[in-house]
This record gives C-alpha cells, sequence and structure tokens, in this order.
C-alpha cells in the first residue's frame, strides 16, 4: 500500500520504518533537513523537506494515491490540520496523532468529525488502556480504540445459581443498550446468537453503554456480597498513569497515585477525586515501602522513563506488589523485563505498531484487530453507499452467528443497535466478525 507519514522524528522514523520492513511504499514529510537527509540515506523511502500542513507538499507527495495518511509530528495542531488535509485532497484514510486531552474530549467539541480523520491516536492513552486491561480483562475484547471509546465491554465468568445460567439469550431481559458479544466454553470462544444458551462457567463479554452493561452483569454474576476491591499502585501521572487511574479507579479500583510535580498533583486531585494522590519520588525504594507497594495487588509503573520504570517495578516485587506492570518505550525491553520479575512489559511502539497495521485493510474495513484467540476479530466498518446491509434490517440480514453488530455511530452518536433497525449509508459500525465466515460477512458492507 502506498503510505504518506507526515513527520519523521522519532515516532515518525519508526513507523516509516516498520510500514517498509513489511513492504509498503513510504513517502515522508518533514520541515527539519537533517532529518529528511537522514530518512533518504538510511532507510528505504522517499522524503520530502517542508511543512505537512502545505497543500502544495502534500501533492508533492501524490497524497491523491495515498492508501492511508499518518500525521506524526510533535504539533497536534498540525497533525490534525495535515490528516484533514490529506483526506480532502484524496487520502483513503488519515489518522493524526494527538497528545492534548481536550482534542479527544466529545464533551467539548468533535475534532475527528468535524475535520473529517478516520482516527485520532494517543500513544498515551492507548498504551494506559493496554495497561489498565492488562489488570481488569486480561483476555477481554479491546473496543476502548473503537466506537471512539463510548462502547464497554466487561468479560465475566457465568456464575451457578445466576439468573442467566441455563437461558437462552433470546430469553434474558437484558437492558437495551447491551449485547452478549461472544461466549467461551471449554477452550472455544464464539459470536453469540439469540439461540445460544449460556451456562456456569462459561465466560461471556457483554458489549454495550456502559450504564446498560453495568445493569446486566447482575443477571451473569449472581454474586450475594461485595467482593472486596482490589488495590492498584501507579508511579507516575504523566497523561499515561492519568489514563489508567482513571480508567481502574471508574471500575472500582481503589488506586494510589504516585507522582513527583506538586502542580501535577494539583491537577490530577482534581481530575480523579476518587484516588489518592500522593506528592512523591516513586524511585526511592523508602517511599514505596511507606505508601504500601509491598501490599497493593497490582503496581503500574508508567513514569515516561524505561529505566525508572523498571527499577519501581523491581522494587516493587521485591517489596511483595502481587503483580507488576511497567511501561517501556524500546519493544526489546520486553524481552528483559520478565526475568526481573515484571509480570507485564507494555510497550508504547508495539501499541501504536497494532493500530496503525489495523488499518492497512481495503474496502469497507477501516481497521481490525483480531482477538487473543485469532478466531474472532473486531472490525471498524464503513457502510458503503448501494451496500446489501443497508437493504433490510439488521434482523434479516444473514449474519446471525457470524457477524454481531456491536454498535453504530450516525451523526456522532453512537448506540447500540436492535433487530429492527437498517443501517444506512456512511453508519460507522463495530462489528465482531468469526474470521472463518469473514469472507461471506464483510463484503455485505462494500459498495454495491
Amino acid at each position: 500500500m502506498r503510505i504518506l507519514t507526515l513527520g519523521g522524528g522519532t515516532v515518525g522514523r519508526w513507523v516509516a520504518d516498520m510500514l517498509c520492513r513489511r513492504r509498503h511504499s513510504v513517502t515522508v514529510i518533514d520541515n527539519d533537513p537533517e532529518n529528511v537527509r537522514r530518512l533518504n540515506s538510511e532507510l528505504d523511502v522517499r522524503a520530502i523537506e517542508g511543512s505537512a500542513s502545505q497543500a502544495t507538499l502534500l501533492f508533492q507527495a501524490d497524497v491523491l494515491s495515498a492508501d492511508l495518511c499518518l500525521a506524526v509530528t510533535g504539533d497536534d495542531e498540525v497533525n490534525i490540520v495535515g490528516a484533514s488535509m490529506a483526506k480532502a485532497l484524496g487520502a483513503r484514510r488519515s489518522i493524526a496523532r494527538v497528545y492534548a486531552p481536550a482534542l479527544r474530549d466529545l464533551s467539548t467539541f468533535d475534532y475527528q468529525s468535524h475535520f473529517r480523520i478516520d482516527s485520532l491516536l494517543s500513544l498515551e492513552q492507548l498504551s494506559a488502556l493496554e495497561l489498565a486491561r492488562a489488570i481488569r480483562n486480561p483476555d477481554s475484547i479491546p473496543l476502548e480504540h473503537f466506537a471512539r471509546g463510548q462502547l464497554e465491554v466487561y468479560e465475566l465468568d457465568v456464575a451457578t445459581g445466576a439468573d442467566a445460567a441455563g437461558q437462552r439469550l433470546t430469553d434474558l431481559k437484558l437492558p437495551s443498550g447491551v449485547r452478549v458479544g461472544s461466549i467461551a466454553r471449554d477452550g472455544r470462544m464464539w459470536i453469540a446468537s439469540g439461540a445460544d444458551e449460556t451456562r456456569p462457567g462459561d465466560r461471556v463479554s457483554l458489549v454495550g453503554m456502559p450504564d446498560d452493561v453495568a445493569k446486566a452483569r447482575d443477571l451473569f454474576s449472581g454474586s450475594t456480597g461485595k467482593k472486596r476491591a482490589s488495590k492498584v499502585m501507579v508511579a507516575g501521572g504523566g497523561e499515561t498513569g492519568y489514563h489508567v487511574a482513571a480508567s481502574l479507579c471508574s471500575h472500582g479500583y481503589r488506586v494510589t497515585l504516585l507522582e513527583l510535580a506538586a502542580h501535577r498533583c494539583d491537577i490530577l486531585a482534581k481530575l480523579l477525586p476518587e484516588v489518592t494522590v500522593v506528592n512523591a519520588n516513586a524511585n526511592r525504594r523508602s517511599i514505596l515501602e511507606d505508601e504500601g507497594a509491598g501490599t497493593v495487588d497490582y503496581f503500574v509503573a508508567c513514569t515516561g522513563n524505561d529505566e525508572n520504570n523498571i527499577m519501581a517495578g523491581v522494587e516493587a516485587r521485591e517489596l511483595g506488589a502481587s503483580r507488576v506492570l511497567c511501561l517501556v518505550g524500546r519493544p526489546d525491553y520486553a524481552n528483559v523485563v520478565g526475568k526481573l520479575g515484571i509480570d507485564r512489559a507494555v510497550s508504547e511502539r508495539d501499541v501504536v505498531a497494532r493500530q496503525i497495521l489495523g488499518f492497512l485493510n481495503e474496502g469497507a474495513i477501516i481497521s481490525q484487530r483480531k482477538l487473543p484467540n485469532g478466531a474472532i476479530a473486531v472490525c471498524e466498518l464503513e457502510v458503503m453507499e448501494g451496500s446489501r446491509v443497508t437493504q433490510a434490517p439488521l434482523a434479516d440480514l444473514p449474519l446471525a452467528g457470524r457477524c454481531l453488530i456491536a454498535g453504530f455511530q450516525r451523526d456522532g452518536f453512537v448506540r447500540v443497535p436492535r433487530a429492527d433497525d437498517t443501517l444506512q449509508t456512511d453508519d460507522i459500525v463495530v462489528a465482531l466478525v468469526d474470521q472463518d465466515a469473514a469472507s461471506e460477512c464483510l463484503p455485505l458492507f462494500d459498495r454495491g
């Protein structure tokens, strides 16, 4: 495929190198002549010097034939403008990397829709969600990136004596905004359909709007008493640490966050009223000991420095933390930390690589991610004009048991569909697709 990368700094260079190794045709635009010289001499790319937000440079880079534009400069505004212009000038898909949380906050302004960008990616948020998911549900379905975070996925086991045990899904009185996405039993996972019956011990995933998912959980859990809330200590209060803490405390975890900068602590305390924010250096063993790092269920190190994260993780492990997770920038560190007693290392580059590679698709597929078991993929699909899925209600489409429409976005709003809903051109759909049936289901969304 033809990839246009805006920005040739640390991230842009690494992205270009990764895509070249996979034999894609890559063009890079960067305003630093030294970066351009290095890219042209060291990588098999075409590097052009200039501003990523100038139309003349985009035309020179052949934006009209680009399958994907990746805007990854160090400036959020340049990324948004460049990705928007590239999409308007002919690029099939465009993605902008952003750092500022306000640019992803739909309650203030929808930058993504306004500038007609396919996706806004934050390395910090994606890494945080990966860390949080490793704590909440290690094998859960990764939908946080899809539907712009407005859909939630919750995995749980069907308890003996639960209302849902032994019931067909069609007989369950689920809230309107939630669906059973998948069922796992005896080492096999499949997409749920109305005729499926849940059994005690099954692991099911609930997909839908957060409030409705919370209501539906009681049907499957059968719990009578409150479970002890797990204790988590997060080292580092930057954007990654903030998102880790926010994600976990919203799911009932007791979170303590250590941050060295006093002014940042004040901000975090206001943003996260349910989190205990401590102004302290997480790299000092005495402080970790005083703050109870040895008694936590999970210790998460995401200070922004690989070596500091690894050292803090090792200290927490020696003090007695049950599980230790670290954020590392260098992917090769992930092979080392396991030998130091760290349970899980998340690499920012690996996380973003999976996201970018998920966008290298054709037809109606915007992006896709395979689940850990490999049998099911989560796809983000654009409903094309004249596609067969627009010609009948969802209940009448040949999708049952092979493709579950978990949610769709229309006019900026995301919701879980009903059986009598009919998809429309330009809807963005999030679907769970059985890989064995993908060749039959996905063409239904293509242009007619």
